[in-house]
């Protein structure tokens, strides 16, 4: 199976178009506290069905030496308090600001959400600085997303005013079967 990936990028913060309200009401917060069960749920529940499996294998220790980086900041939307979707952000530490996960569960989708909290989430990659005074400003956000990813994603960041830069094309040897792992690792999807 063939798999695109495409490399996308806002190099201003001029280049941030914001979504309108979303149907689908929701409050983002940041997840200050560093805690690898809320992100590792986070990480499966949005990431099972799109063959999100890098980090799986990772151990607490590797998730909490990663969420303590300075720069890495995670993005809650929640709807009726219940996690709808996040955004999680991690700089180089010389400028760029790479959206490293960005998605909804799956009750979230359809609804306006996405777009309002990747919105959010670009907004607090431009000024991530501000929290991190020890951080240089931002120069450029980027992120990549693939044809593995939901069916909505690419249109999603280039109506935010990210820019595609790159587009690559390979085989993913293990991703062949067309299984995905699923929230719950093992099960497939629902």
């Amino acid at each position: 199976m063939d798999v695109t990936t495409w490399y996308l990028e806002q190099t201003s913060p001029a280049d941030l178009r914001p979504a309108g309200p979303p149907r689908l009401a929701v409050d983002i917060v940041r997840a200050e506290v560093p805690c690898p069960e809320f992100s590792r749920f986070l990480y499966t529940a949005v990431g099972g069905d799109w063959q999100w499996t890098d980090r799986l294998p990772w151990t607490y220790a590797q998730w909490q030496a990663y969420l303590e980086r300075p720069g890495v900041e995670t993005w809650v939307a929640w709807h009726r308090g219940t996690p709808a979707g996040y955004v999680e952000l991690q700089t180089d530490g010389d400028g760029d600001v790479e959206i490293a996960c960005f998605g909804l569960l799956r009750f979230a989708m359809g609804g306006g959400a996405g777009g309002h909290l990747l919105s959010a989430g670009t907004a607090r990659a431009w000024d991530l600085a501000e929290r991190w005074p020890h951080l240089p400003a931002t120069k450029r956000v980027w992120l990549h997303t693939c044809s593995l990813d939901g069916p909505a994603a690419l249109a999603n960041y280039q109506a935010r005013g990210f820019r595609v830069y790159d587009e690559r094309r390979n085989e993913p040897g293990d991703l062949d079967s067309g299984t995905t792992p699923g929230v719950w690792p093992g099960a497939g999807r629902l």
